[in-house]
Protein backbone atom coordinates (compact mmCIF):
# COMPACT_ATOMS: atom_id res chain seq x y z
CA UNK A 1 0.00 0.00 0.00
CA UNK A 2 1.27 3.24 -1.06
CA UNK A 3 0.69 6.11 2.03
CA UNK A 4 1.75 9.50 1.56
CA UNK A 5 3.26 10.94 4.39
CA UNK A 6 2.73 14.78 5.30
CA UNK A 7 4.62 16.77 8.14
CA UNK A 8 3.52 20.68 8.11
CA UNK A 9 4.89 23.51 9.63
CA UNK A 10 4.09 27.15 9.15
CA UNK A 11 5.91 27.36 6.91
CA UNK A 12 7.38 24.24 5.46
CA UNK A 13 5.70 20.65 3.96
CA UNK A 14 8.01 17.86 4.25
CA UNK A 15 6.56 14.79 2.92
CA UNK A 16 7.31 10.84 1.98
CA UNK A 17 5.97 8.47 -0.30
CA UNK A 18 6.22 5.21 1.25
CA UNK A 19 5.28 1.65 0.11
CA UNK A 20 4.16 0.28 3.47
CA UNK A 21 4.77 -3.81 2.66
CA UNK A 22 8.48 -3.20 1.89
CA UNK A 23 8.32 -0.23 4.15
CA UNK A 24 10.72 1.32 1.62
CA UNK A 25 10.44 5.20 0.60
CA UNK A 26 9.82 5.77 -2.69
CA UNK A 27 10.32 9.22 -2.49
CA UNK A 28 10.63 12.36 -0.08
CA UNK A 29 11.25 15.39 0.35
CA UNK A 30 10.72 19.25 1.56
CA UNK A 31 9.23 22.94 0.71
CA UNK A 32 10.10 25.52 2.80
CA UNK A 33 9.66 29.38 2.83
CA UNK A 34 6.07 28.71 1.72
CA UNK A 35 4.61 32.47 1.52
CA UNK A 36 7.81 34.37 0.81
CA UNK A 37 9.24 35.47 -2.41
CA UNK A 38 10.68 32.06 -3.25
CA UNK A 39 10.17 28.99 -1.94
CA UNK A 40 12.87 26.01 -1.51
CA UNK A 41 11.80 22.50 -2.90
CA UNK A 42 13.75 19.39 -2.63
CA UNK A 43 12.48 16.39 -3.75
CA UNK A 44 14.39 13.21 -3.54
CA UNK A 45 13.29 10.14 -5.42
CA UNK A 46 14.96 6.64 -4.52
CA UNK A 47 17.32 6.04 -6.03
CA UNK A 48 17.56 8.70 -9.05
CA UNK A 49 19.24 12.02 -8.64
CA UNK A 50 16.96 14.52 -6.41
CA UNK A 51 16.28 18.14 -7.30
CA UNK A 52 16.55 21.54 -5.10
CA UNK A 53 14.73 24.55 -7.00
CA UNK A 54 13.31 28.17 -6.24
CA UNK A 55 9.74 29.02 -6.99
CA UNK A 56 6.78 31.28 -5.54
CA UNK A 57 5.06 28.92 -3.54
CA UNK A 58 1.49 30.82 -1.86
CA UNK A 59 0.15 28.71 0.73
CA UNK A 60 0.04 24.95 2.14
CA UNK A 61 -2.29 24.03 -0.95
CA UNK A 62 -0.15 25.27 -3.79
CA UNK A 63 2.75 23.21 -1.83
CA UNK A 64 0.70 20.12 -1.99
CA UNK A 65 0.11 20.60 -5.34
CA UNK A 66 3.83 20.94 -6.10
CA UNK A 67 4.59 17.53 -4.43
CA UNK A 68 1.87 15.88 -6.79
CA UNK A 69 3.03 17.61 -9.75
CA UNK A 70 6.65 15.90 -9.30
CA UNK A 71 5.12 12.64 -8.10
CA UNK A 72 3.22 12.61 -11.52
CA UNK A 73 5.17 14.14 -13.84
CA UNK A 74 6.28 11.29 -16.59
CA UNK A 75 10.04 12.27 -16.51
CA UNK A 76 10.04 10.83 -12.64
CA UNK A 77 7.69 8.05 -13.08
CA UNK A 78 7.05 7.70 -9.28
CA UNK A 79 3.09 6.96 -9.45
CA UNK A 80 1.43 6.65 -12.46
CA UNK A 81 -1.94 8.23 -11.28
CA UNK A 82 -3.12 10.23 -7.89
CA UNK A 83 -5.28 6.71 -7.39
CA UNK A 84 -1.92 5.09 -6.85
CA UNK A 85 -1.93 6.88 -3.20
CA UNK A 86 -4.38 4.81 -1.20
CA UNK A 87 -3.84 7.26 1.61
CA UNK A 88 -2.52 10.37 3.84
CA UNK A 89 -0.55 10.10 7.18
CA UNK A 90 -0.38 13.44 8.91
CA UNK A 91 1.81 13.98 11.83
CA UNK A 92 0.01 16.17 14.54
CA UNK A 93 2.21 16.86 17.55
CA UNK A 94 -0.86 17.21 20.04
CA UNK A 95 -3.34 14.80 20.17
CA UNK A 96 -4.99 16.63 23.79
CA UNK A 97 -6.00 13.82 26.48
CA UNK A 98 -8.87 12.80 23.32
CA UNK A 99 -6.83 11.18 21.34
CA UNK A 100 -4.52 7.48 23.02
CA UNK A 101 -4.58 6.24 18.99
CA UNK A 102 -4.06 7.01 15.48
CA UNK A 103 -7.52 8.17 14.25
CA UNK A 104 -9.41 8.71 10.90
CA UNK A 105 -9.66 12.51 9.76
CA UNK A 106 -13.18 13.92 9.78
CA UNK A 107 -14.54 17.39 11.08
CA UNK A 108 -15.04 16.45 14.84
CA UNK A 109 -11.46 15.18 14.53
CA UNK A 110 -10.29 18.59 13.46
CA UNK A 111 -12.49 20.84 15.49
CA UNK A 112 -10.31 18.18 18.24
CA UNK A 113 -7.06 19.47 16.32
CA UNK A 114 -8.19 23.18 16.41
CA UNK A 115 -8.99 23.01 19.98
CA UNK A 116 -5.51 22.02 21.29
CA UNK A 117 -4.26 24.80 19.75
CA UNK A 118 -3.20 26.90 22.76
CA UNK A 119 -1.56 23.42 23.58
CA UNK A 120 0.91 23.48 20.89
CA UNK A 121 0.34 26.50 19.16
CA UNK A 122 3.24 26.63 17.15
CA UNK A 123 2.93 23.00 15.86
CA UNK A 124 -0.95 22.55 15.94
CA UNK A 125 -2.00 25.25 13.41
CA UNK A 126 0.11 23.91 10.61
CA UNK A 127 -0.92 20.47 11.59
CA UNK A 128 -4.33 21.20 10.56
CA UNK A 129 -3.43 23.64 7.45
CA UNK A 130 -1.65 20.74 6.29
CA UNK A 131 -4.42 18.17 6.91
CA UNK A 132 -7.19 20.74 4.80
CA UNK A 133 -4.56 21.13 1.91
CA UNK A 134 -3.99 17.86 1.42
CA UNK A 135 -7.83 16.77 1.90
CA UNK A 136 -7.94 19.29 -1.06
CA UNK A 137 -5.90 17.64 -3.15
CA UNK A 138 -6.25 14.57 -2.54
CA UNK A 139 -10.39 14.41 -1.61
CA UNK A 140 -11.44 10.66 -2.22
CA UNK A 141 -8.83 9.01 0.21
CA UNK A 142 -8.88 8.24 3.51
CA UNK A 143 -6.63 10.63 5.58
CA UNK A 144 -5.18 9.59 9.41
CA UNK A 145 -4.28 11.68 12.02
CA UNK A 146 -1.00 10.37 14.45
CA UNK A 147 0.02 11.95 17.47
CA UNK A 148 3.21 12.65 18.57
CA UNK A 149 1.63 12.73 22.34
CA UNK A 150 -0.01 9.08 21.85
CA UNK A 151 2.64 6.80 22.97
CA UNK A 152 2.65 8.88 26.21
CA UNK A 153 -1.02 8.06 26.89
CA UNK A 154 0.24 4.86 29.28
CA UNK A 155 1.96 7.35 31.65
CA UNK A 156 0.67 6.60 35.03
CA UNK A 157 -0.91 9.45 37.22
CA UNK A 158 1.91 9.83 39.46
CA UNK A 159 3.70 10.61 36.30
CA UNK A 160 1.67 13.06 34.19
CA UNK A 161 -0.19 15.13 37.29
CA UNK A 162 1.64 18.45 38.21
CA UNK A 163 2.07 19.82 41.34
CA UNK A 164 -0.67 22.49 41.26
CA UNK A 165 -4.08 22.82 41.92
CA UNK A 166 -6.25 19.60 40.96
CA UNK A 167 -9.38 21.77 39.48
CA UNK A 168 -6.60 23.38 37.20
CA UNK A 169 -6.45 20.22 35.34
CA UNK A 170 -9.70 19.36 35.71
CA UNK A 171 -10.62 22.95 33.76
CA UNK A 172 -7.87 22.97 31.69
CA UNK A 173 -6.00 19.81 31.56
CA UNK A 174 -2.76 20.97 32.43
CA UNK A 175 -0.72 17.92 32.78
CA UNK A 176 2.29 16.34 31.21
CA UNK A 177 1.16 14.63 27.62
CA UNK A 178 5.08 14.11 26.64
CA UNK A 179 6.31 13.82 22.56
CA UNK A 180 8.40 12.40 20.04
CA UNK A 181 5.99 9.59 20.45
CA UNK A 182 7.08 7.94 17.38
CA UNK A 183 10.40 8.15 17.69
CA UNK A 184 10.47 6.78 21.06
CA UNK A 185 7.99 3.92 20.16
CA UNK A 186 9.95 2.94 16.65
CA UNK A 187 13.16 2.50 18.43
CA UNK A 188 11.86 0.63 21.05
CA UNK A 189 10.21 -1.52 19.14
CA UNK A 190 13.53 -1.96 16.59
CA UNK A 191 15.50 -2.97 20.42
CA UNK A 192 12.74 -5.68 20.75
CA UNK A 193 13.89 -7.67 17.72
CA UNK A 194 17.27 -7.59 18.90
CA UNK A 195 16.81 -9.34 22.28
CA UNK A 196 15.12 -13.22 23.12
CA UNK A 197 14.23 -11.21 26.40
CA UNK A 198 10.18 -11.27 26.72
CA UNK A 199 8.96 -7.63 25.98
CA UNK A 200 6.94 -7.54 28.92
CA UNK A 201 10.27 -7.96 31.25
CA UNK A 202 12.47 -5.88 28.93
CA UNK A 203 13.27 -1.56 30.56
CA UNK A 204 14.31 0.76 28.16
CA UNK A 205 15.35 4.75 27.74
CA UNK A 206 15.36 6.00 24.56
CA UNK A 207 17.08 9.28 24.04
CA UNK A 208 15.96 11.09 21.19
CA UNK A 209 18.31 13.69 20.76
CA UNK A 210 18.26 16.38 18.24
CA UNK A 211 17.88 19.85 17.40
CA UNK A 212 14.11 19.32 20.01
CA UNK A 213 15.53 16.49 22.49
CA UNK A 214 13.71 14.20 24.92
CA UNK A 215 14.50 10.85 27.24
CA UNK A 216 11.61 8.28 27.57
CA UNK A 217 11.49 5.50 29.75
CA UNK A 218 9.94 2.50 28.27
CA UNK A 219 9.04 -0.32 31.21
CA UNK A 220 7.28 -3.49 29.39
CA UNK A 221 6.58 -1.62 25.71
CA UNK A 222 5.14 1.32 27.35
CA UNK A 223 5.66 4.59 27.96
CA UNK A 224 6.23 5.56 31.88
CA UNK A 225 7.93 8.49 32.07
CA UNK A 226 9.66 11.03 29.74
CA UNK A 227 11.03 13.98 29.80
CA UNK A 228 9.04 16.93 27.73
CA UNK A 229 5.24 17.44 29.44
CA UNK A 230 2.69 19.88 29.00
CA UNK A 231 4.75 21.22 25.94
CA UNK A 232 7.49 20.18 24.11
CA UNK A 233 9.42 22.92 25.99
CA UNK A 234 10.03 20.98 28.98
CA UNK A 235 13.16 18.61 29.83
CA UNK A 236 16.42 18.71 27.96
CA UNK A 237 17.95 21.71 27.20
CA UNK A 238 17.91 22.08 23.37
CA UNK A 239 18.76 23.82 20.33
CA UNK A 240 17.03 26.95 21.04
CA UNK A 241 14.64 25.86 24.07
CA UNK A 242 15.65 26.05 27.49
CA UNK A 243 14.58 22.91 29.09
CA UNK A 244 13.92 22.45 32.88
CA UNK A 245 14.07 25.75 34.84
CA UNK A 246 12.69 27.15 38.17
CA UNK A 247 9.51 28.93 37.20
CA UNK A 248 9.72 31.90 39.71
CA UNK A 249 12.85 32.85 36.58
CA UNK A 250 10.29 33.58 34.85
CA UNK A 251 8.66 36.30 37.29
CA UNK A 252 12.13 37.55 37.57
CA UNK A 253 12.87 37.94 34.42
CA UNK A 254 9.49 40.26 33.96
CA UNK A 255 10.41 42.60 36.42
CA UNK A 256 14.20 42.56 35.69
CA UNK A 257 13.86 43.18 31.80
CA UNK A 258 9.95 44.04 31.52
CA UNK A 259 9.25 41.69 29.15
CA UNK A 260 5.43 41.05 27.66
CA UNK A 261 4.58 37.31 27.23
CA UNK A 262 5.15 36.55 23.58
CA UNK A 263 9.10 38.03 24.36
CA UNK A 264 9.25 35.48 27.32
CA UNK A 265 8.02 32.83 25.22
CA UNK A 266 10.22 33.84 22.14
CA UNK A 267 13.14 34.17 24.68
CA UNK A 268 12.29 30.53 26.40
CA UNK A 269 11.59 28.63 23.12
CA UNK A 270 13.22 30.51 20.26
CA UNK A 271 16.93 32.09 21.85
CA UNK A 272 18.02 29.66 24.80
CA UNK A 273 19.22 26.42 24.93
CA UNK A 274 22.46 25.65 23.46
CA UNK A 275 22.13 28.96 21.35
CA UNK A 276 21.58 30.71 24.33
CA UNK A 277 24.41 28.92 26.26
CA UNK A 278 26.71 29.65 23.86
CA UNK A 279 25.94 33.07 22.38
CA UNK A 280 27.18 31.36 18.63
CA UNK A 281 24.95 28.21 17.72
CA UNK A 282 21.96 25.80 18.18
CA UNK A 283 23.54 23.02 15.96
CA UNK A 284 26.10 20.18 18.07
CA UNK A 285 28.28 20.55 15.04
CA UNK A 286 29.25 24.17 15.01
CA UNK A 287 29.52 23.90 19.42
CA UNK A 288 31.84 20.68 18.95
CA UNK A 289 33.85 22.56 16.15
CA UNK A 290 33.96 25.92 18.31
CA UNK A 291 34.78 23.97 21.68
CA UNK A 292 38.33 22.73 19.71
CA UNK A 293 39.32 25.52 19.41
CA UNK A 294 39.00 26.49 22.85
CA UNK A 295 35.67 28.31 22.61
CA UNK A 296 34.54 28.04 26.47
CA UNK A 297 31.23 28.97 25.98
CA UNK A 298 30.34 26.38 23.59
CA UNK A 299 32.50 23.93 25.37
CA UNK A 300 29.80 24.85 28.45
CA UNK A 301 26.95 24.52 26.40
CA UNK A 302 27.65 20.99 25.51
CA UNK A 303 28.57 20.07 29.10
CA UNK A 304 25.09 21.19 30.19
CA UNK A 305 23.60 19.18 27.27
CA UNK A 306 25.53 16.29 28.26
CA UNK A 307 24.62 16.47 31.88
CA UNK A 308 21.07 17.09 31.53
CA UNK A 309 20.82 13.76 29.30
CA UNK A 310 22.90 11.70 31.90
CA UNK A 311 20.61 12.92 34.53
CA UNK A 312 17.28 11.43 33.33
CA UNK A 313 18.90 8.56 32.50
CA UNK A 314 19.78 8.02 36.13
CA UNK A 315 16.13 8.82 37.30
CA UNK A 316 14.87 6.85 34.44
CA UNK A 317 17.17 3.95 36.04
CA UNK A 318 15.82 4.29 39.65
CA UNK A 319 11.80 4.79 38.38
CA UNK A 320 11.86 1.11 36.58
CA UNK A 321 14.89 -0.24 39.06
CA UNK A 322 16.79 -1.12 36.05
CA UNK A 323 17.52 -0.58 32.82
CA UNK A 324 18.56 -3.34 30.13
CA UNK A 325 19.19 -1.00 27.09
CA UNK A 326 20.48 2.70 26.65
CA UNK A 327 19.27 4.04 22.80
CA UNK A 328 20.42 6.65 20.87
CA UNK A 329 18.47 8.40 18.20
CA UNK A 330 18.16 11.74 15.74
CA UNK A 331 20.04 14.04 14.58
CA UNK A 332 22.85 13.94 17.64
CA UNK A 333 22.37 10.32 19.03
CA UNK A 334 23.09 8.64 15.50
CA UNK A 335 26.09 10.95 14.80
CA UNK A 336 27.92 12.33 17.57
CA UNK A 337 30.42 9.42 19.02
CA UNK A 338 31.51 12.39 21.46
CA UNK A 339 28.13 13.49 23.05
CA UNK A 340 27.41 9.71 23.51
CA UNK A 341 30.66 9.20 25.18
CA UNK A 342 30.46 12.62 27.20
CA UNK A 343 26.38 11.38 28.29
CA UNK A 344 27.96 7.59 29.35
CA UNK A 345 31.49 8.21 30.70
CA UNK A 346 31.11 7.81 34.31
CA UNK A 347 28.35 5.52 34.88
CA UNK A 348 29.86 1.69 35.68
CA UNK A 349 27.36 2.24 38.77
CA UNK A 350 24.64 1.92 36.49
CA UNK A 351 26.32 -1.23 34.58
CA UNK A 352 27.03 0.74 31.29
CA UNK A 353 30.47 0.43 30.12
CA UNK A 354 31.09 1.92 26.59
CA UNK A 355 33.22 0.21 23.73
CA UNK A 356 34.65 3.70 22.40
CA UNK A 357 35.96 1.76 19.28
CA UNK A 358 32.61 0.44 18.83
CA UNK A 359 31.63 3.58 19.46
CA UNK A 360 33.56 5.96 17.24
CA UNK A 361 33.28 3.28 14.54
CA UNK A 362 29.04 3.63 14.11
CA UNK A 363 28.04 3.71 11.29
CA UNK A 364 25.13 6.30 10.71
CA UNK A 365 21.74 4.78 9.47
CA UNK A 366 22.50 1.09 10.72
CA UNK A 367 21.65 -0.39 13.76
CA UNK A 368 25.07 -0.64 15.70
CA UNK A 369 26.07 -1.88 19.49
CA UNK A 370 28.37 0.45 21.19
CA UNK A 371 28.72 -0.97 24.87
CA UNK A 372 31.33 -3.14 25.54
CA UNK A 373 30.49 -7.35 26.01
CA UNK A 374 30.82 -6.68 29.74
CA UNK A 375 28.50 -4.11 30.00
CA UNK A 376 25.75 -4.75 32.23
CA UNK A 377 23.82 -2.61 30.42
CA UNK A 378 23.92 -2.13 26.91
CA UNK A 379 24.18 0.93 24.83
CA UNK A 380 22.86 0.94 20.92
CA UNK A 381 22.82 3.26 18.38
CA UNK A 382 18.87 2.97 16.57
CA UNK A 383 18.36 5.16 13.73
CA UNK A 384 14.55 6.44 14.05
CA UNK A 385 11.95 6.32 11.33
CA UNK A 386 9.22 8.59 12.11
CA UNK A 387 7.64 8.79 9.27
CA UNK A 388 7.66 4.72 8.62
CA UNK A 389 5.69 4.56 11.99
CA UNK A 390 3.19 6.81 10.81
CA UNK A 391 2.89 5.59 7.24
CA UNK A 392 2.56 1.82 8.73
CA UNK A 393 -0.53 2.87 10.81
CA UNK A 394 -2.48 5.00 8.23
CA UNK A 395 -2.34 1.66 6.35
CA UNK A 396 -3.74 -0.10 9.19
CA UNK A 397 -6.49 2.52 10.21
CA UNK A 398 -7.29 2.93 6.42
CA UNK A 399 -7.69 -0.29 5.83
CA UNK A 400 -9.21 -1.40 9.20
CA UNK A 401 -7.05 -3.85 9.24
CA UNK A 402 -5.77 -5.35 12.77
CA UNK A 403 -2.86 -5.29 14.83
CA UNK A 404 -0.28 -3.05 13.74
CA UNK A 405 2.80 -4.52 13.10
CA UNK A 406 5.03 -2.22 15.29
CA UNK A 407 2.99 -3.76 18.74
Amino acid sequence: MIVLVINCGSSSVKYNLIETEEKRDLCRGLIERIGAVTAIVKHEPAGKDGIKDTRHIANHVEALQEIMDYLLSPENKIISSPDDIKAVGHRVVHGGEMFKDSVLIDEDVMDAIREAFDLAPLHNPPNLKGIQAAKKNLPDIPHVAVFDTAFHHSLPAKSYLYGIPNRLYRRYKIRKYGFHGTSHYYVSRQYYKLTDKPREKTKVITCHLGNGASVTAVDGTESVETSMGFTPLSGLVMGTRSGDLDPSILFYLVEKEELQLNSLHALLNRHSGLLGLSGYASDMRDLIAEAKNGDRRCQQAIDVFCHKVKQYIGAYSAIMNGCDAIIFTAGIGENSPLIRQKILENMDQLGVELDQKKNEAAKSGQIEKISSDKSKTEVYVIPTNEELVIAIDTAKIATASGQSPWV
